[in-house]
């Protein structure tokens, strides 16, 4: 079943889905070309010319949520490898529009950088999910133990995201 993109008005006021709820965006015309983000607010300020497209815009703020993409996941992978008492070889980021992560048998975890659209519950089931591949490749009951053994709310998890496929995102 294909879904349509939601539409998305890339200008001053906007909002954007981060970390489970909606930040807004404000852009500041300026010769400066930088980006803060205000947590307590939940505001994302782009500094741009101007005379900057709306392609401008939508790529800055890409870049920004695939930086704070990886910081997060970079932050919590180590945790939920700990806990499975397991060693992945490396991570980075996907943009698939099918899946939100995948696992190689020698250790390559790949996440959907879209994850940060969601709440830190979901980023951390895709996480477990992922490297729990490295106890089982395979998705069989021994398999979802051990999801559930680090995340036993992994169910609730698993299909908050299937109803949420990453096409039903935002588009940049």
């Amino acid at each position: 079943m294909h879904r349509l993109q939601p539409q998305m008005q890339w200008r001053d006021g906007a909002t954007v889905p981060y970390l489970g709820a909606d930040i807004t965006l404000r852009i500041r015309a300026d010769r400066a070309t930088g980006i803060a983000y205000d947590a307590i607010v939940r505001e994302l300020t782009v500094c741009l010319p101007a005379e900057a497209a709306e392609q401008q815009l939508k790529d800055r703020v890409q870049s920004w949520m695939q930086l704070q993409a990886k910081t997060i996941f970079a932050a919590r992978l180590p945790m939920y490898a700990e806990k499975l008492d397991v060693r992945y070889r490396s991570f980075a980021l996907s943009s698939a529009m099918t899946q939100w992560g995948s696992c190689t048998a020698d250790g390559k975890i790949r996440l959907n950088w879209r994850l940060i659209h969601f709440s830190l519950p979901l980023i951390d089931y895709v996480i477990a999910h992922e490297l729990s591949h490295l106890r089982e490749m395979n998705h069989s009951p021994r398999f979802w133990a051990t999801v559930q053994s680090v995340f036993p709310e992994f169910q609730a998890a698993k299909k908050a995201l299937r109803e949420r496929a990453p096409e039903t995102l935002p588009t940049f």
